[in-house]
This record gives C-alpha cells, sequence and structure tokens, in this order.
C-alpha cells in the first residue's frame, strides 16, 4: 500500500512539473511575440512620438503645409485678422479656386469679381502688389486665362511666408494649433494602432 502511495505521489509530482514547464513555455513564446512585435512592427513604438513630433512641427517648416489643411487655414486666417490683413489670405484662396474653373464664361465672372475685390484701385480689401501688376491683370480680364492671377498670387504668398508667418508661428493661435494637431495625431493612433493579432495570454 505504501509503494502505491508512492508511485501516485511520484506520478501527480510529474504531471505538476509537465503542466508548469508547458505553462512557463507558452508565457514565454507569448513574451517573444509581443517584444518581436514592438521591435519589428512598421511603427514602432519607440519612434511614435518622434514622428509626432516631426510631423506637428511641418506645420512651423512650411507655409505650404499650413495652408494645405483646413485647420491651418482658419488658425492662420484669425491670425491675420489680428493684423488686420486677412484680405491676404482672402486673395491666395481665391486665386486657388479660380484656377479650377473649367469654362470661360465661370473664368470671366471670377476674374471680375476677385478683381473688384482685391486688384482694383478702388477695391475695398485691395491686396498690396505693384502697378505693373496690376496693370497686367486689368489688361487680361477680357479673355482671363486660369494663370492671369498667378504673379499676384505669388507676390502675396511672398508677403505672408516673409512676413506673417514667422510672426503666426510665434503666436497663441500657432501653440493651440500645434497642441491640437498632436492630440488628434494621437487620438487617430490609438484608434488604429491594433495590439498584435493572436497574441493573447494563455493565464
Amino acid at each position: 500500500m505504501q509503494c502505491f502511495c508512492t508511485i501516485i505521489i511520484q506520478i501527480n509530482t510529474f504531471i505538476f512539473i509537465f503542466l508548469l514547464l508547458n505553462l512557463s513555455c507558452r508565457h514565454i513564446a507569448w513574451k517573444s511575440r509581443v517584444q518581436k512585435y514592438f521591435i519589428c512592427s512598421p511603427l514602432p513604438w519607440k519612434n511614435i512620438i518622434r514622428q509626432e513630433s516631426n510631423e506637428a512641427s511641418l506645420l512651423e517648416e512650411s507655409l505650404e503645409t499650413l495652408l494645405s489643411q483646413k485647420c491651418g487655414q482658419k488658425a492662420f486666417w484669425y491670425f491675420l485678422k489680428s493684423e488686420f490683413c486677412e484680405e491676404n489670405l482672402d486673395f491666395w484662396l481665391a486665386c486657388q479656386e479660380f484656377q479650377t474653373c473649367d469654362s470661360p464664361e465661370e473664368l470671366t465672372r471670377r476674374a471680375a469679381s476677385i478683381y473688384e475685390e482685391f486688384i482694383g484701385d478702388e477695391s475695398p480689401r485691395q491686396v498690396n502688389i505693384d502697378f505693373y501688376t496690376r496693370e497686367i491683370i486689368s489688361q487680361s480680364l477680357q479673355q482671363p486665362s486660369p494663370s492671369c492671377f498667378v504673379v499676384a498670387q505669388k507676390k502675396i504668398y511672398s508677403l505672408m511666408e516673409n512676413g506673417s508667418f514667422p510672426r503666426f508661428i510665434q503666436s497663441e493661435n500657432y501653440k493651440v494649433l500645434f497642441d491640437g494637431a498632436v492630440k488628434q495625431r494621437r487620438q487617430t493612433r490609438s484608434r488604429h494602432f491594433p495590439f498584435p493579432q493572436n497574441v493573447t495570454s494563455t493565464t
């Protein structure tokens, strides 16, 4: 009887050791898969903060990048309004839209509207361009082309890029925009950066 009990104890001990080793191996395998995911992922976690900083800093490095985003346009417009020169951005945006006109009639109508608002001598929101550029635009109004405002648009863009934009990135408007861009990026990643598939705990 004693011998039989000893055998039972040995068997139970063997089973316990076997289960313990099996559980340990599964835990190691799970840990290995998790580590491999974070090391080999196309977007490793250790680079996320650096990438967020780089993406948000593009708003500071380029007026073109800023104006390519609706939130950037809006923040910059309010800043320009505080400096009493929001007509510069309105003119630039109007020129961008003008270049998409797809009929001669629409080109003529929009060209006259832009000239009346921003270019003419009596324009209520006249932008700061030279007399020669105004005359060239005036002469092109009879048969305007999609590029008839390009020279003036570039001049106004240069004014914003070299004048208002450097002041904007030092302003509270930019700080709010920057913080918002980083926050939105983190929220987007939290929704679209899934945990590794098929990695589940066996405990």
